[in-house]
This record gives structure tokens, sequence and C-alpha cells, in this order.
């Protein structure tokens, strides 16, 4: 039973670094530069995909994490290729990001 704890922990860690990795900051900055340049705001954004303002505000901030589903959303709503956002999360993301 401890061993499953201390694994749930080391996950939890794991998963954690991901929200403040550099991937995820890439990946952060590259989603407001694509919005900024299709020239909405955050509201103007919020009303494209059907959410509030506050989920893209904790999204571009960091407080939320972005999964793919997020991301093809973003990606069509501001006009841009959502493998452009992977490659600049693979660019950003060192090779020994767990250790």
């Amino acid at each position: 039973m401890n061993h499953n704890i201390a694994s749930l922990k080391n996950w939890g860690w794991q998963f954690m670094k991901t929200i403040v990795s550099l991937g995820h900051m890439a990946l952060i900055a590259a989603m407001i530069a694509a919005r900024k340049a299709s020239g909405l705001t955050q509201v103007d954004l919020a009303k494209v995909l059907g959410c509030q303002q506050s989920l893209i505000a904790r999204m571009e901030s960091g407080q939320r994490r972005i999964d793919a589903v997020d991301l093809v959303l973003w990606a069509r709503a501001v006009d841009a290729d959502a493998k452009y956002f992977i490659e600049v999360v693979e660019e950003a993301t060192p090779v020994d990001h767990y250790k």
C-alpha cells in the first residue's frame, strides 16, 4: 500500500513538472501570439470557442493544463495549424525533461 502512495506522489510530481516546463511555457507563448495575430482578444476567442473568457485567461496564464482537444480547437479558432503548436513544444522540451 505504501508503495502505491509513493508511486502516486512521484507521478504527481512528474505531472506537475509539465505544467511549469519550458515546453508548456513555449506553447502558451505561441498560443497567445497566434491569438493576437488573428486579431482576437480573450473575450473574442472565448465567444468563438463557446466558453468563458476566464478559461482563456487561465490557459494563457498557465493555471490550466492544455490538452490536445483544447489545442486543436484553439488552432482552428485562430486559423492556425495545430501541428505548429506541437512543433513549438517539441523544440522547447529537453530530452531529459523528467530527470
